[in-house]
């Protein structure tokens, strides 16, 4: 593990910042090396010494580097965005998901539209024939009523895409 480097007699990040001596068995030596200073002030200022000393001491030792990153993130993320944190950034990025979903599924639907043999979609589009088949269906009959004063050449006319600009909802 990178953070277990036999490491120098100058202090660590923590001891530095604590002004404090660091011993032969600190627990933050290993993690908060003495040339990232910043990385312990941002994780001190968001959860405090006293409680990453306690994290630490409860998280087993092949599992610290990693919630010793997860700490540094989450600090980053507050400090960055002190309401939201890394929640923020979460949302923003399943917000921009479905977005990208909502465009692809637009994407998709216009290809089909284009790649459709045009005699299948003339023949689908055929008036009275192509409703007729809903009226057998019970509490169907009514469903095609409205359309009923369109002519076969209307039903052919190529569909105004709506302005998808905006996603379905908002997180």
């Amino acid at each position: 593990m990178k953070g277990h480097e036999p490491r120098s007699s100058s202090s660590c990040a923590a001891c530095k910042f604590l002004k404090r001596r660091c011993t032969p068995n600190c627990i933050f030596a290993p993690y908060f090396r003495s040339d990232e200073p910043k990385k312990f002030a941002k994780v001190h200022k968001v959860f405090g010494a006293s409680n990453v000393s306690k994290i630490l001491v409860e998280v087993p030792e092949e599992q610290r580097e990693d919630t010793v990153n997860s700490l540094a993130y989450e600090a980053e993320a507050r400090l960055r965005d002190p309401v939201y944190g890394c929640i923020g950034a979460i949302a923003l990025l399943q917000r921009k998901m479905v977005e990208l979903q909502h465009d692809l599924a637009i994407a998709r639907a216009r290809l089909a539209r284009y790649t459709m043999p045009a005699s299948s979609t003339s023949s689908i589009f055929h008036g009275s024939l192509a409703m007729a088949g809903f009226q057998d269906f019970p509490g169907c009959s009514g469903i095609f009523d409205g359309f009923s004063h369109l002519n076969s050449m209307e039903l052919n006319q190529p569909v105004a895409i709506n302005d998808f600009s905006q996603p379905p909802f908002q997180l």
